[in-house]
């Protein structure tokens, strides 16, 4: 090939035996067995084992050698012997009988151990990036990734996609997060922003008569880091299309996402055609917009039964009567579970910060009643009820919440997650897509009690124009969706409002007036009286589903280099402080606490 290497350290078989051959690599281990040294060294393609004998004249000061040096070795291909075949590495059949070396990039003592997946600190990890990323599976991620983003780009382009790039340094605009902002040097006292995402840019496109775009965007945000968003900066898959409705995206997007998991994972995909929940029945159902399907538990609400004068449990009656819910889990068969179970998810209810999860078991002997340390408040007619309306049978189990509507989604939504574990009912070799749709377009702010923007302004909303109800503008819902799989949010989408005045009377609505509109939006409301086509897209984050292919917890895992939990880059010391010249220059004064 070059200089370097006729061969890469993950391409040699049996049927290179007796080739002369030239490898150059990272020594990856050694193993010193007093007369022979077995050096496995590793490139991006793979592992190839050396062995070194004795009398070779390279023994000593390969034998001293520091692991993670980058060598080029000089050898002969050599079939192994049956019995020492390695089958876990695709050169498992052969080893490197060396001849020479050269030493071509010496490696100092290191602060962590490439050869292992072992855990370290993220301070060291991310310190040390660069030795981090040659390790085994974050090596293998990365590559996923880039692997996965090509099949997405051609994907795309089959499907009638056109890529386009959108600018970098824009304008701040109020998109739910906070905003990086850039000064500029030749506008003194005014700022650009880094995109949160490529909103208005891709709206815009289709108003240029673009009919379908797409984009690898970069997107950035100064918000808070969390297992599931880098801080800083993300990727996404931004979509936007013209002419359609909300069905022709959920068409492009299922058949794009089919493709790409059935084509990188072996796990089963649930739905084919994913199901579609509506926003309010996600959260009776599941507590959350964001639902982890492979988990069979549901929601049921039961504040009703509360009314019923047989039901003697106080506690729970008083409550519903101030305008509480009672909402509960069923179990099913776990009558004979023991009391340690029921007691460990009451005392991890607690530990949440709720008051507990009342529960009881039903069975039956002569009558239909319950057992546990709320089962005697229940008539035989009120558990019959209740089983009518949760579908509970005999020897299921039943968990009760009872508070606001909101603590009571919240705190069910990840009991229903915890229960699912704890009995191991959740098919973790698989995938399950779903849309929550039907969002309402605008909530109620719970500290100003003003009324907002619930998802994205720039929403078509439901129904026809003339018979929206403006009065009440809490029942008007919006044509949003996200996609969710395996209880992750991959994406938010919508179709676009593109009427300007339709766009006026909304925004009016959440406290922007037309001035408002005209100065944040600028471009946008423009670009819309000038005919724009009725379209909407959807932007999936390819960090997120990257982490899904891989298996990973943590999106730090599928990142070739992302900021710590406090958004620093501790390997390239950013963010760093800037020279007096530099802020002369862009007129900036820093001012101290």
């Amino acid at each position: 090939m070059n200089k370097y290497r006729t061969h890469n350290c993950g391409e040699l078989t049996s049927k290179n035996t007796n080739t002369d051959v030239s490898l150059s690599g990272w020594v990856n281990k050694k193993r010193d067995h007093g007369n022979l040294l077995f050096i496995d060294l590793r490139d991006n393609y793979g592992i190839t084992q050396c062995v070194v004998e004795k009398n070779n004249k390279n023994f000593s000061e390969l034998e001293k050698l520091q692991l993670e040096s980058v060598i080029k070795v000089v050898g002969k291909v050599v079939e192994r012997s049956k019995e020492t075949i390695n089958p876990d590495i695709k050169t498992g059949e052969i080893e490197i009988h060396l001849k020479n070396f050269s030493l071509l990039g010496e490696c100092k003592e290191l602060p962590m151990p490439v050869f292992s997946d072992q855990e370290y600190s993220e301070e060291i990890r991310l310190k040390y990036r660069f030795l981090d990323l040659r390790r085994k599976k974050i090596h293998e991620n990365i590559i996923l990734r880039s692997k996965v983003i090509s099949f997405i780009r051609n994907k795309m382009t089959d499907l009638g996609f056109l890529e386009y790039q959108t600018p970098i340094l824009t304008s701040s605009s109020p998109e739910g997060a906070r905003d990086f902002l850039v000064p500029s040097r030749l506008n003194p006292g005014k700022f650009y922003a880094l995109p949160q995402a490529p909103q208005q840019f891709k709206q815009l496109i289709m108003v240029s008569g673009f009919d379908k775009y797409f984009q690898i965007a970069p997107c950035f945000r100064d918000e808070d880091a969390r297992a599931d968003r880098s801080p800083g900066e993300f990727y996404q898959l931004d979509i936007e299309m013209s002419f359609v409705e909300q069905e022709d995206i959920f068409r492009i997007i299922e058949d794009l996402m089919i493709d790409v998991f059935k084509t990188f994972s072996k796990n089963e995909i649930l739905f084919k055609k994913f199901p579609q929940i509506p926003f309010n029945e996600a959260m009776l159902k599941y507590g959350t917009d964001k639902p982890d399907l492979r988990n069979p538990l549901i929601i049921k609400d039961v504040t009703k039964i509360f009314t019923r004068e047989d039901v003697k449990f106080e506690i729970f009656k008083k409550l519903v009567s101030k305008g509480n819910v009672v909402r509960c889990i069923v179990t099913k068969n776990t009558i004979n579970k023991p009391r340690s179970f029921f007691d460990s998810i009451d005392k991890w209810a607690k530990n949440e910060g709720s008051s507990g999860l009342a529960y009881f078991s039903i069975f039956k002997e002569e009558k239909i009643s319950a057992k546990g340390p709320v089962g005697k408040f229940f008539t035989e007619e009120s558990l019959k009820e209740i089983m009518q309306i949760t579908d509970a049978e005999v020897g299921d189990s039943i968990f009760f919440s009872c508070s606001n509507k909101k603590d009571v989604e919240k705190l069910l939504s990840i009991a229903r997650d915890k229960i699912a574990i704890e009995l191991n009912i959740i098919n973790q070799d698989s995938f399950a897509f779903c849309w929550i749709v039907d969002y309402p377009m605008f909530e109620l702010d719970e500290k100003t009690r003003q009324i907002k923007f619930s998802h994205n302004p720039f929403s078509m909303p439901q129904g026809k124009i003339e018979e929206l109800d403006f009065k009440d503008p809490l029942n008007i819902k919006a044509f949003q969706y996200d996609i969710v799989c395996n209880g992750i949010e991959l994406s938010s989408g919508a179709i676009r409002n593109h009427i300007p005045s339709l766009m006026y009377k909304l925004f009016s609505i959440a406290g922007y007036n037309k001035l408002d509109v005209d100065e944040k939006f600028s471009g946008m409301i423009n670009a819309l009286s000038f005919g724009a086509p009725p379209h909407g897209g959807i932007a999936p984050g390819i960090d997120r589903i990257i982490m899904l292919l891989a298996n990973e917890k943590n999106i730090r895992e599928v990142t070739m280099f992302p900021m710590n939990q406090n958004a620093q880059d501790l390997m390239m010391n950013a963010p760093s402080n800037i020279s007096e010249p530099q802020l002369k220059e862009l007129r900036l004064k820093i001012l101290k606490k």
